[in-house]
């Protein structure tokens, strides 16, 4: 069972590594201006540098696996692969870098970065929550953290889209992200 006490409760830099298995990128987006479509993307991998003593001093890095994204349809996701989208045999990561953390007050927090998609790096806002911290049964120490935001993707040169002929866009521009994250603590 997690231990629910926060980071806060020590005073130590410590590194977590992302556990790629238990490690989530989930988006979602308006087709035909009615439907949400959602998707994954590939393994990510990252660290925290933790700052246990003062979260919001906190540093995150993560490479996120474009080319790996799954939406449940092979042919969508093979145009979200394309040059229309993410141009993903061109640019088959896209990354997020911290640069700021605020505390709203207990275990939340919201989480500034550079997000880098297609070569375009713009600003993100993340609401995230510190989720627990445990000990497996192998002894590891995890720490997870749950987050979520919106973005618009022409943000990052995401423009393809068709106009419907009764008005409106066939691909919504905002794109809603939501983050699960279990870290390992290395040595």
């Amino acid at each position: 069972m997690a231990n629910t006490t926060t980071p806060e409760s020590t005073s130590a830099v410590t590194t977590w590594a992302f556990d790629p298995s238990h490690t989530t990128v989930e988006f979602s987006a308006k087709h035909l201006m009615v439907t949400t479509v959602k998707g994954h993307f590939g393994p990510v991998t990252g660290t925290i540098q933790l700052d246990e003593s003062d979260v919001t001093k906190s540093v995150i890095d993560a490479t996120i696996d474009v080319a790996g994204l799954h939406s449940r349809d092979e042919k969508r996701d093979g145009h979200l692969r394309s040059a229309d989208f993410f141009d993903a045999e061109k640019y088959p990561t896209a990354t997020f870098k911290s640069t700021r953390i605020e505390s709203k007050g207990g275990d939340d927090y919201v989480v500034y970065g550079d997000l880098t998609v297609r070569d375009v790096t713009s600003e993100i806002a993340l609401n995230a929550t510190f989720d627990g911290k445990a000990t497996t049964p192998w002894g590891a120490e995890v720490v997870a953290f749950h987050a979520t935001g919106k973005l618009n993707r022409k943000d990052f040169g995401l423009t393809w889209n068709v106009a419907l002929e009764k008005g409106g866009m066939l691909v919504g521009d905002n794109i809603n992200i939501s983050i699960d994250v279990e870290a390992t603590k290395q040595a």
